[in-house]
């Protein structure tokens, strides 16, 4: 199975970026990323089961099962200094593989949370994926960021609606565990507009690190990163320059 793609292989990159989509999302949210980076950082996109490449591949359940498959196959990639970003549920499964690779002893030099709840603050989530094809076209809708001209049609919402109920259910079943706060930096982005996020909760994300954190709010809805992907890319290769603060 290949969890990690990289659109742009740089042999002679000096660090890595590790991107985690949103519910519905693949690898290839992030292919047109590698060349506002500097060519010093080499990216890679988290590919789940059940979709584009993977279609067909059994869904994943809980995240424990995603932390514990992408944990691993990160691993060789982890010889040079490296930092993780997710966007909305892709924020939740970054948190979550940062805590699994410092219980190993590995430190990611930053992780960038971008447009999703603090896990520890997050309420009873709405069940999503138990809504009919309207319902679930009109969450989508709520959220933008999604070609919901495409999805007008059957077939191609037959292909979709699949993996993005599958991911919906996967947040759903996801519990945060109180556990010690990270020693790996954290950066929040979010869109000024997101109907899931203010950028007064965002900051409660500061809770969960000991180390250094950042808050950058865009203008933009949920989806932001898209029409502020130079912008928002900027942000991340500063942010992985910085030096942590230790906590």
């Amino acid at each position: 199975m290949t969890w990690l793609h990289c659109f742009h292989p740089r042999p002679g990159a000096t660090a890595r970026l590790i991107c985690f989509a949103h519910a519905g999302g693949s690898a290839a949210a992030y292919r047109d990323w590698s060349g506002p980076l500097p060519e010093s950082v080499e990216l890679y996109g988290v590919q789940l089961p059940g979709r584009a490449d993977r279609l067909g591949q059994p869904l994943l359940e809980h995240m424990d099962t995603l932390v514990g498959s992408v944990t691993e196959a990160m691993l060789p990639l982890l010889d040079r200094p490296f930092a993780l970003f997710g966007h909305s549920m892709g924020a939740v499964a970054a948190y979550e593989v940062t805590r699994a690779l410092e219980a190993r002893g590995i430190r990611p030099a930053r992780l960038f949370a971008s447009g999703c709840l603090p896990p520890h603050e997050a309420a009873e989530r709405r069940k999503v994926s138990a809504y009919d094809d309207e319902g679930l076209l009109a969450e989508l809708a709520r959220l933008g960021g999604t070609e919901l001209e495409v999805l007008s049609h059957r077939s191609i919402r037959e292909i979709v609606f699949p993996y993005v109920r599958g991911d919906f259910r996967l947040l759903e079943n996801y519990r945060h565990r109180p556990g010690p706060p990270l020693r790996t930096p954290i950066s929040v982005l979010v869109g000024d507009a997101d109907p899931v996020l203010t950028p007064a909760q965002a900051k409660s994300w500061e809770a969960l690190t000991a180390s250094g954190f950042s808050l950058t709010v865009f203008p933009g809805d949920h989806f932001y990163l898209q029409p502020q992907r130079e912008r928002v890319v900027a942000e991340i290769a500063r942010g992985m320059r910085a030096e942590p603060r230790d906590g």
